[in-house]
């Protein structure tokens, strides 16, 4: 399953666009629509065609890592979408450990979507507003 232009747009907006990479709420050293990793370092500038080419590898990681996790349990284009965002966000470790995808692959999509809303902190900040945002 790929995650659609709705999505790739939704992580797009959540994570915005900086060219010259910084250090995320959380400490990381990020670049372009929310990269990370060991190709980024202080002081980096990247053009706006490299973030779009990084979201796009990223995205199909991440893509790859909630498809496996998923194990073929039912779900829709958006409900997977939503889910890449999540995991893009938080890492397919904690996605995996995650009650999101424990009540999606249940078949209980309520349950579900309202655990998004317990991926609201950051490290010792609790209730991040862009977060709580990023998960109604």
């Amino acid at each position: 399953m790929q995650t659609n232009q709705a999505g790739i747009d939704l992580v797009k907006s959540f994570e915005g666009l900086r060219l010259t990479a910084y250090k995320d709420i959380g400490g990381v050293l990020t670049v372009g629509y929310g990269h990370t990793g060991k190709d980024v370092y202080k002081g980096q500038i990247i053009s706006k065609e490299k973030a779009e080419a990084l979201l796009r590898q990223d995205i199909k990681r991440f893509e790859l890592a909630v498809e496996e996790l998923l194990d073929n349990a039912p779900t829709t284009q958006n409900q997977f979408a939503a889910m890449v965002s999540l995991a893009y966000n938080v890492g397919p470790g904690n996605f995996e450990k995650s009650s999101v995808l424990r009540h999606h692959k249940r078949g209980n999509y309520v349950s579900a979507a309202a655990s998004f809303m317990l991926w609201v902190n950051a490290g010792k900040l609790k209730n991040v507003a862009g977060l709580v945002r990023r998960r109604l």
